[in-house]
């Protein structure tokens, strides 16, 4: 206990403090990816828990794109299409064949998984090819990042966490003040109202979580060409479930899974902090802090929800 609270106090220290927040804003960029998107898909009406699934489909799209390449953009634009293009087959199941979303979310981790594994055994693990990557480095605000403490937080990062900061607004915005958004929330409310103006519900369906799953494969391509240098098998370590909680925490709002995922952000950097500190301690107890907070934040959340009225709830046209 006194090697945990002395560990604590050293970063409380300014140096450490910002070295937190910086790492926070790293660590949370995959989770708000992956939670806007599922944003939209719930918002109209579809619930996606295939998450932690696409994620690993998009990991290994760039993975795979930038060891052949050394593109970086043409990684992450691998792992929109493919991430996307499963997207489309999980809309045709719920959508179309009006399939279980849960069961099929839960297929949908499944294959992923599977697929994954069996790329990355066939093209790189068992033929020795497999090695570090180019990966995405900071680019420093001119003036900005100079700024005492704030600067290094804030802005010298890579170039998908400042998409993170434009991805946010540029949600919200869309979602609460645009008529293609109002559609959106409709579809999730009232479906049979939107069908009664003319608009497809399906169509609008099919838009939302295809777009969730893009978003999903960049907050999935995130991991090998931005945070780490590689791909392993099962690289997401539950970051899909996280952001399915965080658009809960989030209340269903862009900004509110922005500040969820500042929170799941800061505990996945903590607890690597405290296993660096050679506390007294097993690291895998430390290694469930993000997953604690998990938990206790879906049950400080229960009971405030505000999920649209039809998610998860197939919709007939004409019933």
């Amino acid at each position: 206990m006194i090697e945990f609270i002395i560990a604590l106090q050293a970063l409380l220290t300014a140096t450490a403090l910002q070295a937190l927040l910086t790492a926070t804003l790293r660590m949370a960029t995959p989770l708000v990816y992956t939670a806007v998107g599922e944003t939209y898909s719930e918002r109209a009406g579809v619930v996606n828990i295939g998450l932690e699934g696409l994620m690993l489909i998009g990991a290994c799209s760039a993975y795979a794109v930038v060891f052949y390449t050394a593109n970086l953009m043409a990684g992450v634009l691998a792992a929109i299409l493919v991430a996307a293009l499963f997207g489309l087959a999980f809309a045709y199941l719920t959508v179309t064949v009006k399939a279980n979303q849960i069961i099929i979310g839960t297929a949908l981790n499944m294959v992923g998984l599977g697929v994954t594994g069996f790329v990355h055994r066939t093209l790189f693990a068992q033929t020795g090819l497999a090695r570090a990557v180019v990966t995405f480095q900071n680019v420093p605000i001119p003036g900005l990042s100079a700024i005492p403490f704030i600067g290094p937080v804030f802005f010298n990062h890579n170039l998908l966490v400042y998409g993170m900061y434009v991805l946010v607004p540029l949600a919200a915005l869309i979602l609460e003040k645009t008529s293609f958004g109002l559609a959106i929330r409709a579809v999730g409310e009232h479906p049979r109202a939107v069908d009664s103006v003319g608009l497809r519900v399906s169509a609008l369906r099919y838009a939302t979580v295809i777009i969730g799953a893009a978003l999903a494969g960049i907050g999935g391509a995130y991991l090998p060409v931005a945070h780490a240098n590689q791909f392993v098998e099962g690289m997401t370590a539950g970051r899909g479930f996280i952001a399915l909680a965080m658009v809960a925490f989030g209340r269903w709002k862009p900004m509110g899974t922005w500040w969820a995922g500042l929170l799941f952000g800061a505990a996945f950097a903590l607890q690597l902090r405290l296993q660096a500190a050679h506390l007294n301690v097993a690291y895998q107890f430390l290694q469930i802090l993000p997953y604690l907070v998990t938990l206790m934040a879906l049950i400080f959340s229960r009971g405030q929800s505000a999920q649209p009225e039809a998610l998860g709830v197939p919709y007939e046209a004409g019933s």
